[in-house]
């Protein structure tokens, strides 16, 4: 039997962080979800060393194999960015330090992987991630949501039969052209 998959999920924030821990071999189960909450600290470094420590304590507490995070998107206040991109850069720093390997999704794309549909908003994906879960408690934050729909991202792009196919499908006409043995009639 395969050995499970434990997948780090991030959505990073500079006021709250939300992470999730999904085990996944075939069926995905939530191992956690929650959020770090920075505001009551007001110096942005202090923040940026409690993302760090966060980070760090999961890692070593759960073991993860892998570690995904969402992409800040791109809004229009130019000092949020930055803010945001450097909440990504200390988790992933700290993924990095632990000898991870890093991938990040945009937002469209963990919509799209939950949903079906990239404009998804954030109770639509906590709905969809309740049915494919199980999940009976809504978190506090959908903070904590978004990291658990980033790691179930990871777990379906990881998963995809077109993926694991090394010879390089372009699709699934070239993959069911390239695996016959594996298409059930």
């Amino acid at each position: 039997m395969k050995k499970a998959e434990i997948i780090l999920g991030i959505d990073p924030g500079t006021q709250v962080m939300g992470f999730a821990l999904l085990s996944a071999t075939v069926e995905p189960r939530v191992l956690l979800m929650d959020v770090l909450k920075l505001t009551q600290q007001k110096d942005i470094y202090a923040r940026l060393e409690m993302i760090h420590t966060k980070v760090s304590e999961l890692v070593k507490l759960y073991r993860p194999t892998s570690f995904a995070i969402e992409a800040p998107f791109f809004g229009k206040n130019v000092q949020s960015m930055l803010k945001l991109g450097r909440a990504q850069g200390v988790a992933i720093a700290a993924a990095m330090q632990a000898g991870l390997d890093i991938t990040e999704y945009s937002p469209k794309k963990v919509k799209q992987s939950i949903t079906g549909n990239g404009n998804a908003d954030k109770d639509q994906v906590w709905q969809m991630l309740q049915r494919i879960l199980s999940i009976e408690e809504k978190p506090q934050y959908f903070d904590a949501t978004d990291a658990l729909a980033v790691a179930l991202c990871h777990h379906y792009q990881c998963s995809s039969p077109v993926k694991l196919n090394t010879k390089g499908a372009k699709g699934w006409d070239d993959f069911i052209l390239k695996n016959p043995d594996r298409v059930k009639k």
